[in-house]
């Protein structure tokens, strides 16, 4: 009873965004009622006929269903391991930097891109990466054809991989800086005099000292796997590429809000939600045993 004494000030810090979440999050749930319906606007959420999982059904019975779930899943796969892997290496390069003024010059620069929306970082990729752009102009210097990027089914899901790389691996390294200055430096010292160079002492001491954060954060990551990035594909895709870059979210879009089947909608959004549940309690259970690490 003392201890909820002395935390009551906190708990009141927290309610107002105790109520948004409750207001915003747990309220709509009752929305997923429409996917066992064939949901009418006429008749409301309350009174739409049943159709238990014919809604489901359909879904997986769809000719696109396999090549949508397989562009989300490889979207989203690649932006994971990227994401992860390209703000570690940046980390641990910046971290070796020792010319305060440059070292923070770089971080101004490779933050930025993070505070851009992607209505207006999608306008930047378009241009660069255009037909008749610098990307294209420099292939032409070296003798290669001009590639249509943002029209080819082969190469649209690798620039999406990469965009997305490009602007958010500056603000996601911060992490990882974060973590490298929580370790040891007389473990360093002590490698030096036992004659580990510096590559040895990165692979055997930084390495291992931030492994935690990143489990942490890989944990954090997978239950986005269905989740390949709306703001950015919805900005990038066209027709063209239809065939490589439709995800579920633009998918869910066209059907539920274009053609407005809000049951087929929520299904495949229950769908997507269902699958990040059990990814994310799978991945909490594995970094909680090989780790002293958990989330929840």
């Amino acid at each position: 009873m003392r201890k909820a004494k002395k935390q009551v000030y906190y708990h009141f810090m927290l309610f107002p965004g105790m109520v948004l979440l409750f207001i915003f999050n747990f309220i709509p749930m009752v929305g997923i009622i429409m996917a066992f319906q064939n949901f009418s606007i006429a008749k409301g959420m309350f009174q739409s006929p049943w159709v238990g999982l014919k809604n489901f059904q359909f879904i997986f019975n769809l000719p696109d269903s396999r090549q949508i779930f397989e562009s989300t899943i490889i979207i989203s796969l690649g932006k994971i391991i990227l994401g992860i892997l390209v703000p570690v290496c940046f980390s641990l390069l910046l971290n070796e930097i020792k010319g305060k003024h440059f070292k923070k010059s770089i971080q101004t620069i490779v933050y930025l891109p993070h505070f851009l929306s992607w209505v207006v970082f999608a306008t930047i990729v378009k241009y660069v990466f255009s037909y008749d752009g610098p990307i294209n102009e420099l292939l032409k210097i070296f003798g290669m054809k001009p590639i249509m990027f943002l029209g080819s089914n082969q190469w649209f899901r690798q620039l999406m991989i990469f965009t997305d790389c490009w602007k958010e691996f500056g603000y996601g390294s911060i992490i990882y800086l974060a973590a490298l200055t929580g370790i040891d430096p007389g473990l360093y010292e002590a490698a030096s005099i036992d004659g580990a160079n510096r590559w040895k002492q990165i692979l055997h001491i930084t390495i291992p000292g931030i492994m935690p954060i990143i489990l942490i954060t890989l944990t954090m990551a997978l239950p986005n796997i269905l989740n390949a990035g709306f703001d950015q594909i919805y900005n990038l895709y066209n027709p063209l590429v239809y065939e490589s870059g439709d995800i579920l979210d633009t998918y869910i879009y066209r059907v539920g809000m274009v053609k407005r089947q809000y049951s087929l909608g929520t299904a495949v959004g229950l769908i997507k939600s269902t699958v990040g549940m059990i990814l994310i309690l799978t991945a909490n259970g594995l970094v909680t045993k090989f780790s002293d690490r958990r989330m929840f």
